[in-house]
């Protein structure tokens, strides 16, 4: 379960404040995974990463009941001049995994060959797209924190494997998506709601929630 309560969040850029939170409330129950609808610049990544611990609230309280994981994408913790073979053994220390374990399942999962021995810092945007999200499916987590979807890999055999992975995770775990993009909901989310103006409107549907995104952003 996760949970907002009250909560705030706003930054100030220098020539006003951004309202990212303003006193919101929701809850995601395990089991009910949610995609939110979130125009670009309304503050997805902020919001994801608060869900996810790496950001704390100016004011209210978020309750963490759970495995939750960090964001796809973000890879903190990890360290460049190290290889994904050395940064997956950490990693799995970290959360009390057999190293063995998850070195074996990002190795095969990532499909890189040779590059999987070779520093991060070598590495393409894509290439390190597909050692995170790896480490994602690796760690086993209870809800599963999304910025955008699928990473961006050109690869097809990845995408794949990735994709019918997380798509049967669904069915034992939860899944929090955050978009633009409705068409990237449609694969994950069973609730939805809208990132707009410091508020989260929740909705029952994908439909619903589309109805009021695509009013405020097109209309």
């Amino acid at each position: 379960m996760l949970e907002f309560d009250n909560v705030s969040k706003s930054f100030w850029t220098g020539s006003q404040r951004k309202v990212i939170l303003e006193k919101v409330s929701f809850r995601v129950e395990l089991g009910r995974s949610l995609g939110i609808l979130a125009p670009n610049g309304t503050g997805k990544t902020t919001l994801i990463n608060m869900m996810a611990g790496l950001e704390k609230p100016d004011e209210g309280e978020i309750r963490r009941l759970g495995r939750i994981s960090f964001p796809l994408g973000f890879m903190g913790g990890v360290v460049n001049k190290h290889s994904a073979m050395e940064n997956s053994r950490y990693i799995a220390r970290i959360y009390g995994l057999d190293p063995d374990y998850v070195e074996a399942y990002c190795r095969w999962l990532c499909g890189l060959g040779e590059y999987f021995d070779q520093p991060l810092g070598t590495y393409s945007t894509g290439m390190r797209a597909r050692f995170s999200f790896a480490l994602l499916l690796a760690l086993d987590f209870d809800m599963y924190l999304i910025d955008e979807g699928m990473p961006a890999s050109t690869d097809v055999e990845f995408n794949r494997k990735a994709g019918d992975i997380l798509k049967e995770r669904l069915r034992t775990t939860t899944v929090v998506i955050v978009s633009h993009d409705p068409e990237t909901l449609k694969k994950f989310a069973s609730e939805a709601a809208v990132l707009m103006g410091g508020q989260l409107y929740m909705f029952d549907s994908l439909e619903e929630a589309k109805e009021l995104y695509d009013y405020e952003t097109q209309g």
